[in-house]
């Protein structure tokens, strides 16, 4: 029968669910969402860094023919008293109260039925503000006078977070601190010490598909068209927000184009909510490319690290300082402070540890989660930093890494003890590809070449929760109801592939029902490579349930799964084509709690994540360009269900923050950004990622995975940038420690290696 056709179907490149509509353009887009009597509205944001709004006149906006409503921070709350949101701290309001805290926060929103208009009056509207004091850079936050919100207010909506108190007059949202073993005593053991200092930029999630909402009022509800990465999230904090049931709010998310932690939380919901309750009609608000750097932004951050090694290369003591510039609103870097946090050791194998991680206000648009949840911005660091103290000590990079990676069955900084992660195999794999133990023609002319590695881990996002209901029909087919959003990760074939194994029915016949808050249930978000392991289990366990149901079914009739359809067996018990069974399934994995003060926990994360690049570059040394030739991109992924798809995600990740690390960077002018388009903000083009790229999904299975499986959308992100990096190193011996690595910069340092350097 068709079940017994099925075996196997995990683990094989099956061809996505949803490609043909999308090629064709059938794939539905909240962007494309068209509701009669639908007002579009057009977001008036302010042009000073930090002030209070002193005045703000509207007239010139209302006359506007067309117009129907201009909206203010005040009359939102006519509707929404308390109008501030955000998963870690109730600090953002839906539109600015008094005061602006980073230029291009919204301030009033203008109504039309033509878009085209709402956007001429909204540039009619004038605004006058008395300005204050502005911080921007994450250390000088940490003492500076200028204060970003005078009283914290934590959310309290994540059980880790929790612990947080409403604290004023600092631009501290949360300082996280690890201690294990005696750091200063690891200090006065080792043969030398090394301590550098490194920096990343702020940074742009760039989805092809901008953020976009719309709204519908009804009698006493509300539903929400968005394009949202965490629905149940949204539906929750629009419920509390207004005062209402959930059972009054509805969220329905079609597909993304794109997201990568950008479209996380309240972003537009909560603005379009309030703009259909005071107009009675629906109200769609579609923000322009631009308007993406003014809404959230990936974190920039200074990193202090410090080591104590011995001469043969083992590490005694590392100290870690982080400083994470949030921008204006806290979003969800108070968990990136701590969950990545406490990572910044690295994977290597170190008694003494000190991690202190500090969450802070700065005047500059918000910073959130995106691809990688920090640690891309942690491995730059710490991986910069063992190749600097490999050299040093005169050993070869890999051999360094070899003496001191951390291995299954030691203890992580936290003390929880390292299982299923495939660290060692990761870093044997890539120098294997990069055929490290041979030697790299280096050459002789003006362009040099060099090569690099780096590893990175990540721990998972946890305690969180998913719930699956899977709908097995009467004909055999199959419908999945889950509230992941498949944003071009392929996580809908993925889901069907589970259920295709378990169930044994043809993919074909398997629905994948995209989150509809009123139809799917709950689940936590699509976020942080969580979806595979989490909402996998959960759809395991409900087509594991629909499948016991299934058989109790046949063998109540007298018939047996194994040799009737399955069509036939429902025939059998009701007399004609009829019925469903009904398999549901929620899964949280345990954790243990931590202490606050030392960092330490027993079961800090359900799986590691583990990635490592390999580069190799060319330099011109009369330019200071750097061409990255070739990119090996190696992870452990546990057994990969979709080994097609798995590679996309590798290499889309790598080239991601390929991106990061050449080009992107957030140009700022006294708080205004000043680059906010694809001219001028440089995304790579195809024309300028590594002719070579790799990828490579190491032999090993998650035990506690569904089918062995865990996360993959991030591993990709983790080496590249320290990779490249120490690959320019070795080519010209030089050493970059702030990102983005410009041809300027190099050829700055190749001025200053030479002693004639250049002068601003």
């Amino acid at each position: 029968m068709a079940r017994a056709a099925q075996s196997g179907v995990v683990g094989r490149s099956v061809p996505r669910l949803e490609g043909r509509a999308k090629v064709t353009g059938r794939a539905e887009y909240v962007h494309n969402l068209r509701l009669p009597g639908m007002l579009h509205g057009k977001i008036f944001r302010s042009t000073v860094a930090h002030g209070r709004i002193k005045r703000l006149d509207v007239s010139a906006a209302r006359a506007v023919e067309g117009v129907h409503r201009v909206i203010t921070g005040a009359d939102i709350r006519t509707v929404i008293p308390d109008p501030h949101y955000g998963p870690a701290f109730h600090d953002q309001p839906i539109l600015a109260l008094d005061k602006v805290r980073y230029c291009g926060e919204p301030v009033a929103l203008v109504l039309a039925a033509d878009p085209h208009v709402a956007e001429e009056a909204a540039g009619r509207i004038v605004a006058e503000y008395e300005e204050l004091p502005a911080v921007y850079d994450e250390v000088e936050a940490m003492t500076s006078k200028a204060i970003v919100h005078e009283v914290l207010k934590p959310a309290g909506t994540f059980p880790d977070l929790k612990h947080l108190q409403g604290k004023k007059d600092t631009n501290v949202a949360l300082d996280y601190h690890l201690r294990r073993g005696d750091v200063e005593a690891g200090f006065k053991k080792a043969d030398r010490v090394f301590e550098h200092r490194f920096r990343t930029q702020q940074v742009l999630h760039v989805p092809l598909e901008p953020f976009v909402s719309v709204a519908e009022a009804g009698d006493g509800t509300l539903t929400l068209h968005t394009a949202s990465q965490s629905p149940s999230f949204v539906r929750i904090e629009m419920a509390r927000l207004l005062g209402w049931p959930e059972s009054k709010v509805r969220v329905k998310v079609p597909f993304l184009g794109g997201g990568f932690g950008a479209k996380l939380y309240i972003k537009l919901e909560a603005l379009v909510a309030a703009a259909a309750l005071l107009t009675g009609r629906p109200v769609k608000v579609s923000l322009t490319m631009e308007e993406q750097f003014f809404t959230l932004t990936k974190h920039a951050a200074t990193l202090r690290i410090k080591s104590g090694v011995t001469k043969d290369g083992r590490i005694l003591a590392r100290d870690c300082e982080i400083w994470w510039n949030g921008g204006a609103y806290a979003d969800i870097g108070p968990r990136i402070t701590q969950k990545s946090g406490f990572t910044a050791p690295g994977p290597y194998d170190i008694e003494n540890v000190r991690i202190d991680s500090y969450a802070l206000y700065t005047n500059l648009p918000a910073a959130g989660a995106l691809r990688g949840f920090g640690i891309p911005q942690l491995v730059w660091a710490y991986e910069s930093h063992t190749d600097m103290m490999a050299r040093e000590l005169k050993m070869d990079p890999v051999e360094f890494r070899r003496k001191n990676i951390l291995r299954d069955g030691r203890p992580q900084a936290t003390g929880t003890i390292m299982k299923d992660a495939a660290i060692e195999q990761v870093l044997e794999r890539t120098a294997a590809r990069m055929n490290w133990g041979k030697p790299l023609d280096k050459g002789s002319g003006t362009i040099r070449s060099g090569r690099g590695v780096a590893i990175g881990f990540k721990a998972v996002v946890a305690p969180t929760t998913s719930v699956a209901i899977v709908n097995l029909y009467a004909d055999g087919s199959c419908a999945l109801y889950c509230s992941t959003v498949d944003m071009g990760q392929g996580s809908d074939t993925a889901y069907a592939q589970i259920i295709a194994e378990i169930l044994g029915i043809p993919l074909e016949s398997i629905t994948v029902v995209h989150p509809d808050t009123d139809v799917t249930p709950y689940d936590m978000a699509t976020l942080g490579s969580r979806s595979t392991y989490h909402m996998g289990h959960a759809i395991k366990l409900a087509a594991e349930e629909a499948r016991d149901k299934l058989i109790a079914l046949a063998k109540e009739v007298g018939l047996s799964v194994e040799t009737t359809p399955i069509r036939d067996v429902f025939r059998k018990k009701y007399g004609m084509q009829a019925g469903n069974i009904v398999g549901t399934g929620a899964f949280v994995p345990t954790t243990a709690p931590t202490d606050y003060e030392t960092g330490q926990c027993a079961d800090v994360t359900p799986y590691w994540m583990i990635g490592a690049t390999g580069a190799e570059v060319e330099v011109d040394t009369e330019t200071g360009r750097v061409t990255v030739t070739r990119m090996i991109n190696v992870g452990d992924l546990g057994r990969t269900i979709n080994p097609e798809i798995v590679e996309s995600q590798l290499s889309g990740a790598a080239i991601m923050q390929f991106g990061f690390t050449m080009s992107e960077k957030m140009e700022f002018s006294a708080g205004q950004c000043t680059n906010p388009s694809l001219a001028d903000y440089k995304i790579p083009g195809i024309l300028d990622i590594p002719p070579v790229i790799e990828n490579e999904a190491v032999d090993a299975t998650q035990g506690s995975g569904p089918f062995g499986a865990k996360g993959v959308g991030e591993s990709g992100t983790f080496g590249v940038s320290p990779a490249i990096a120490n690959a320019i190193e070795d080519a010209v011996g030089v050493r970059i420690t702030e990102l983005p690595i410009t041809a300027e910069a190099v050829f700055r340092a190749l001025r200053a290696k030479a002693g004639n350097p250049l002068k601003d």
